[in-house]
């Protein structure tokens, strides 16, 4: 290395001396990291729901949304955590009979509201035509998403029959029998990575009492 006129530099120097800084530099931030105060718990808020017909009262951050309040607080994991952005509707939950992403909303915004999930659908025995269409019909693979595609096709369902238009049967008449193409934009925000989305199909139009629907 070469010297700087009036100051003589090695390179064993110039390194030792670049360690001795950074070390220097180290030592003062750590200590400040020890006096940092230890992290306070979040507050929680008392949350209530009536799920599946029945009241549930948790006590929960104001950050959890509904979908873990659901998996994690009652222990209700029909609902799946999918993509967890409100992408592939695996998440589905119907509100105050409307059906929403519940990885999107938080649980403290829904206080007081009634919420159903697949555990509120049917159960083995007595399942909801709904789940014996999708069984009937072969509507599923892996079944992640089943959950979801189910709470979701009951509640698109109801919204057909209480007049609710989509972008579908707003160029059709409203008051004609469901058909494929009308099940398969209401349902488009339910991603099936398998791609039994025929079945799928299949199993709502036979519940919707539609025929030829392909």
């Amino acid at each position: 290395m070469n010297d700087i006129p009036g100051i003589a530099i090695t390179r064993r120097g110039a390194l030792v001396s670049g360690a001795a800084a950074a070390a220097a530099g180290v030592v003062p931030l750590a200590s400040e990291a020890q006096a940092l105060p230890a992290e306070q718990p979040a507050a929680t808020m008392p949350v209530t729901l009536t799920v599946n017909g029945k009241p549930r009262t948790m006590d929960i951050d104001p950050r959890v949304t509904l979908l873990d309040a659901l998996r994690e607080h009652l222990q209700l994991t029909g609902s799946k955590k999918g993509c967890d952005h409100g992408q592939c509707g695996a998440c589905t939950v119907i509100v105050e009979g409307k059906r929403i992403n519940s990885c999107l909303t938080l649980a403290v915004m829904h206080d007081g509201d009634s919420v159903t999930t697949i555990e509120g659908l049917g159960r083995p025995g007595d399942l909801h035509p709904m789940q014996a269409a999708f069984v009937r019909h072969d509507g599923y693979q892996c079944g992640y998403c089943t959950p979801g595609q189910i709470v979701s096709s009951v509640a698109m369902l109801d919204e057909i029959k209480e007049g609710i238009p989509s972008y579908v049967s707003a160029d059709l008449n409203a008051s004609a029998a469901v058909t494929g193409q009308e099940i398969r934009e209401r349902m488009s925000g339910n991603i099936c990575r398998c791609a039994a989305y025929s079945n799928i199909v299949a199993a709502i139009a036979d519940v919707a009492g539609a025929k030829d629907v392909a």
